[in-house]
């Protein structure tokens, strides 16, 4: 019997990053997970399932991940692309409401953390020789300051944190842990992304033979590039 292609779920299938992630698995022979608001059941494929999903709520990433495995089996690569901001303005962030606030950390922070733990859940019941990774897409704001975006500043700090303390427990495990943050060569931060870019270096992240650097700043062709000072 032939073995089991392996599995990514992709939550937060976009047109962007989530299309350029899903475009290098299936390209390694991977079974793919969409998990969107946008996508369509009824455009499945023997290698890919579609999965209708609202992040602002937890039960649907765990429905996603209960889908996938239905479908396909234990996912090897979980990937969190999901994020959303209430936006302030820059001289007076506390213009954000606390239903604002906690709505953006409903997805931001307790949907990646949720992810994350049904991740692992799955990882530890594949074998050695499989790639368990989880990998969070991410952005400056874990490190840097910029008044007007308080609830990404928030939110991307809490979601580096649950990735940093997820690559020290558990890499003992081999299982991976990641936050993508993509950057121009200077360091400075990259708003308009590149898609296949990430596919690339989330592949390659998935397949490594051990814990790398968690944040995983990166420029495109050039892959992990460390900065010294990655404050704004």
């Amino acid at each position: 019997m032939a073995a089991k292609s392996p599995v990514v779920l992709i939550l937060g299938a976009g047109p962007n990053i989530g299309a350029g992630v899903a475009k290098a698995f299936a390209s390694k022979g991977y079974n793919i997970g969409l998990a969107a608001r946008s996508v369509k059941s009824s455009e499945d494929t023997d290698t890919q399932v579609n999965i209708a999903a609202d992040f602002s709520r937890t039960e649907d990433v765990v429905n996603a991940f209960d889908v996938v495995k239905k479908k396909f089996g234990i996912p090897h690569v979980v990937v969190y692309n999901v994020s959303v901001a209430h936006f302030t303005p820059a001289e007076d962030p506390f213009a954000l409401s606390l239903g604002e606030l906690r709505a953006d950390n409903e997805v931001n922070i307790f949907g990646a953390f949720v992810a994350a733990q049904q991740a692992v859940q799955g990882f530890a019941q594949l074998p050695s020789s499989a790639a368990r990774a989880f990998i969070t897409t991410g952005n400056v704001l874990n490190v840097a300051v910029l008044p007007k975006f308080l609830s990404q500043n928030v939110g991307k700090s809490g979601a580096s944190g649950i990735i940093a303390t997820a690559a020290e427990a558990y890499a003992g495990k081999g299982h991976k842990f990641y936050y993508a943050d993509e950057r121009k060569p200077d360091g400075a931060p990259k708003y308009r992304v590149d898609g296949e870019a990430h596919g690339k270096l989330y592949y390659e992240l998935a397949h490594g033979e051990k814990q790398g650097p968690w944040h995983q700043t990166f420029v495109t062709g050039q892959g992990y590039t460390q900065f010294e000072n990655s404050r704004l």
